[in-house]
């Protein structure tokens, strides 16, 4: 049996819709029905971890995992220093120059808090740390399930930037053995469900 991580994105917020950095809040109206239309689909898992942010603690609970989740600090979101609560719009205005280098060179934190190159190495160390086998379940943000599929696919950092996770999303990686694959990225019911009045099973379920 191998050991299966299934991430799921938090819900939209009013802060993910404006682009912010380091955003957190509640929930938006309707975001907790999507997650509690997934938790339908999620299977048992052996453990629970979540980031310490609201909005991640909303999700959890909407899962109907809010007492079982465990806080931990590795995967909680980047930390983006003096640009956090700022729109990246407002960003590209006030620091244009800061923006080009945090998005060119992985190593570079303009803003004071984590590189690219932290964020990586931060996700990789827990994935590597994890043990045993089953399913875990961690609910957290987009930059550390993006930072998590870097780390899975082993592709270098740059590929970052070219992975899309959307709220509410289920992006799984499987370990046999020691290296890690991707299972699938952005699941959602209901981008997958089946029309057919037979169909009973979900691409979720047919892997367990």
């Amino acid at each position: 049996m191998s050991l299966r991580v299934l991430f799921i994105c938090h819900a939209a917020t009013a802060d993910t819709r404006r682009a912010v950095f380091g955003g957190d809040g509640p929930l938006l109206d309707g975001a907790s029905r999507r997650v509690a239309d997934l938790a339908a689909h999620l299977p048992r898992a052996r453990s629970v971890l979540r980031s310490g942010a609201t909005c991640c603690a909303e999700t959890a609970d909407a899962l109907g995992l809010g007492e079982v989740a465990v806080v931990s600090s590795a995967v909680g979101d980047w930390d983006f220093g003096a640009w956090r609560g700022r729109p990246l719009a407002e960003v590209e205005v006030a620091d244009p120059d800061g923006v080009v280098a945090w998005r060119a060179d992985p190593a570079r934190a303009p803003h004071g808090g984590e590189t690219l190159v932290d964020v990586l190495g931060r996700v990789r160390a827990w994935l590597d740390g994890l043990e045993g086998e089953g399913t875990r379940t961690v609910v957290t943000h987009a930059s550390v399930i993006r930072a998590a599929v870097v780390c899975g696919l082993e592709v270098p950092e740059e590929a970052f930037w070219t992975i899309d996770v959307a709220p509410t999303s289920v992006t799984e990686l499987r370990r046999r053995g020691t290296r890690w694959r991707v299972a699938r990225i952005n699941w959602e019911p209901a981008l997958f469900r089946d029309p057919r009045p037979t169909a009973r099973r979900t691409p979720v379920e047919a892997t367990r």
